[in-house]
């Protein structure tokens, strides 16, 4: 037996299907399921977002099944393996993750399933209350302020150093975001950081060649 022989001797040994019983298959998808249900509830409890999508939450849990199934029936068979991976490499997915939290929780729910298929299940177990503890208390830290976005448009680009006066006056934190500039007039975007906000629209509607203004509120923090 020469050397070749030896390492295709190895490599097919390591995927040998004796070692993949039944027991050990139902015991993986069950313990990854049971994951896959607590990241289930723990996204629901925890996402912000506006719009709450169900789906993408169910879905977003059953990947782990799926990928811990594919984990398993990659260690039974090389071939399978090299063709999991081949079709792997074709598949693109077009869904935009709009929030980072949704990719955080997608990611999750791939490495759950992964870690469950090779047989790790403390560690799944320990990622997940690590994870669930991480995002807590991250989130319970107080932001510094929300900021705001004040857009004015008026019909005299003077009025430009009018509603800078004001915000100084108010003592409010700002940045210029955007600034158009055009024969009819100035449009002016500013991200602002004040506790002052109804008194500060009632001054800068009162500036003269103003033609609107509009206060909104945006998430985020302003740094100072």
């Amino acid at each position: 037996m020469n050397f070749t022989d030896v390492i295709k001797k190895s490599v097919l040994e390591g995927f040998s299907y004796a070692d993949m019983t039944t027991a050990k298959i139902v015991t993986t998808l069950a313990i990854t399921f049971l994951l896959a249900v607590y990241i289930f509830f723990v996204y629901k409890l925890i996402t912000k977002s506006a719009f709450y999508f169900k789906s993408f939450n169910v879905s977003m849990a059953i990947i782990s099944v799926v990928t811990a199934g594919i984990i398993l029936a990659m260690q039974s068979s090389i071939v399978i393996s090299l063709g999991m991976v081949g079709a792997l490499s074709i598949v693109r997915f077009r869904t935009a993750i709009k929030d980072p939290m949704d990719l955080l929780f997608l990611f999750w729910s791939i490495g759950t399933g992964i870690i469950c298929g090779a047989g790790l299940y403390e560690i799944a177990v320990i990622l997940a209350v690590l994870v669930t503890v991480g995002i807590l208390i991250l989130n319970m830290l107080p932001a510094r302020m929300s900021p705001y976005l004040l857009i004015v448009n008026a019909d005299d680009a003077d009025t430009e150093d009018a509603v800078y006066q004001i915000l100084e006056e108010l003592g409010a934190a700002y940045r210029l975001k955007s600034k158009n500039i055009t024969a009819g007039g100035m449009d002016l975007i500013l991200e602002v950081k004040t506790k002052r906000e109804k008194e500060l629209v009632q001054k800068v509607a009162k500036t003269e060649g103003l033609l609107s203004v509009s206060l909104l509120a945006h998430e985020g923090e302003i740094k100072t």
